[in-house]
């Protein structure tokens, strides 16, 4: 199949997009590395009248930091990243985890902000983000807000953006010199999207003890102290614990909570060694 016909138009500010989108009716999509939106046009699941490509606004590709964390513009693609566009200090995890994502011609062209707001479930980005507790920016109609990712994203292929709003950045804190992270997924074979992912970010100097299970049939599971589901040693999980945790948001497959509990025990393994 083939795409309706559409009008291409390509702001130079974000004030522009945002006084488009509140005209559009709804009639316009936001398009970058268009690795989602573009099979989703060919087979008509969606129907925009006009698309603004925002690769060319110099604010979604930039790239800030302070002591705290890095704000990345949500343009920036996974290739980018992982050709160290980031800074690694306290981030040493995005350039690896973004080496680990499809293939390189996806990485290209993928934003990191397209894949939070497209929110697949079984992405890397979403997960991953809610589990290393990045924040997105947001700019609209009425101003700008910010929201975790882990509440931005409320279902699969669902997030909470208004029909005036879009996803200008997203906020990465550092780890602290102690922090230490995991990053474990499972796949069928290498470059497809993951049956199971596990994120682990502990950072004893912030009380950070947090866990984040991905690739769920909705939105990803984030435990804030994963502490209470682990044995004595805290380096190995309690499986019933885990299942339990798991049973609660409606994962009850005995397969699926296997997968889950073994990348989750993976993650937990590299980030305590």
């Amino acid at each position: 199949m083939k795409p309706v016909a559409f009008e291409v138009v390509r702001p130079r500010s974000i004030m522009e997009v945002i006084d488009l989108l509140s005209r559009s009716n709804g009639d316009a999509r936001i398009v970058a590395g268009a690795q989602s939106l573009g099979p989703m046009l060919n087979l008509r699941l969606v129907q925009p009248e006009m698309l603004l490509d925002i690769t060319g606004i110099p604010e979604m590709s930039a790239v800030e930091e302070d002591e705290e964390g890095v704000t990345v513009g949500a343009c920036v693609t996974t290739g980018c990243i992982e050709d160290g566009k980031l800074p690694r200090d306290g981030l040493a995890m995005m350039p690896v985890i973004a080496a680990d994502i499809a293939y390189r011609a996806v990485r290209n062209r993928g934003t990191i902000g397209g894949s939070v707001c497209h929110a697949d479930p079984a992405a890397d980005w979403p997960a991953a983000l809610c589990g290393f507790g990045a924040t997105c920016i947001i700019e609209g109609a009425n101003g700008c807000r910010t929201i975790p990712v882990n509440e931005f994203i409320v279902g699969a292929f669902e997030n909470t953006l208004a029909a005036s709003e879009f996803l200008v950045a997203i906020r990465i804190p550092r780890l602290s010199k102690k922090g230490r992270w995991g990053y474990q997924k499972l796949c069928r074979k290498a470059g497809e999207f993951a049956m199971a992912i596990g994120v682990i970010k502990i950072d004893p100097a912030l009380d950070i003890f947090r866990m984040t299970f991905g690739a769920m049939e909705g939105r990803q599971i984030v435990v804030s102290d994963f502490r209470s589901l682990c044995r004595g040693n805290a380096v190995e999980l309690d499986e019933r614990a885990v299942s339990e945790k798991l049973a609660e948001h409606g994962v009850t497959s005995p397969i699926a909570s296997r997968q889950q509990m073994t990348v989750m025990q993976r993650a937990l393994r590299q980030a305590m060694t």
